[in-house]
């Protein structure tokens, strides 16, 4: 199990920390698979130079699943996120358990839980991504002692199905203190949105963007060597 390995290798990153996103499926676009091999995906991700894997692990909505989690774990070296909609800590404890790096935290789903939560996961090893979308939302997560704090440019209330731009990132990133790893998560589909989202944050986790690419590998690389 790789220790607070996601935050690691954001700030060591010497180019553009890209946390890219294995996403099989969006309530907006449908199936972003479209027949290919997810491991190949992955393999593509891992020459491009992402600096970590996230994956949904949310199966109603996104129809993923944890023992899909637990192979991508052992399949690669990064360290891989999961994302889900967690309210318990015996989820954090099989995040752990199956290998993973970091997990997502959403403040609005656990609102006063998420300081016992975010405490849970880091005894555990675990790197943790709080979720916000509104400055209410971030008055919280600043309070918690969380590695990363994340932005979701779209409303997750809306199961991304919402115009969600950069524009929040650059709203909220310079009100999170400097000890937090600030990531741009959702909403970035071009050089000038990463561009935008890199300027206030210090990670940007791009998911559909990639996935709707006929070339994900060739996009991938096209962010993480993005100049300024």
């Amino acid at each position: 199990m790789m220790v607070f390995g996601l935050s690691k290798a954001i700030r060591r990153s010497k180019k553009n920390a890209i946390i890219a996103e294995l996403k099989l499926y969006s309530p907006k676009y449908g199936d972003l698979l479209r027949g290919r091999n997810p491991f190949d995906i992955l393999r593509k991700y891992e020459r491009a130079g992402a600096v970590g894997i996230s994956y949904i692990t949310d199966p109603k909505y996104f129809r993923g699943s944890f023992e899909f989690f637990k192979k991508l774990c052992k399949e690669t070296e990064l360290p891989v996120l999961r994302k889900d909609f967690i309210t318990s800590k015996e989820e954090i404890e099989k995040t752990a358990e199956a290998g993973g790096s970091a997990i997502l935290l959403i403040t609005r789903v656990l609102k006063e839980d998420i300081f016992e939560f975010v405490d849970y996961a880091l005894e555990h090893g675990l790197d943790t991504l709080v979720e916000v979308h509104t400055t209410e939302e971030l008055e919280i997560a600043v309070q918690t002692k969380s590695t990363m704090i994340g932005i979701n440019n779209r409303d997750i209330g809306k199961l991304e199905l919402d115009d969600g731009t950069v524009k929040l990132t650059e709203l909220l990133a310079p009100k999170i203190p400097n000890k937090f790893i600030k990531v741009s998560e959702s909403g970035i589909a071009t050089i000038e949105d990463l561009k935008i989202a890199l300027k206030y944050a210090d990670a940007a986790l791009i998911g559909t963007a990639l996935m709707k690419a006929d070339d994900p590998e060739k996009l991938l690389k096209t962010f993480v060597e993005a100049k300024p």
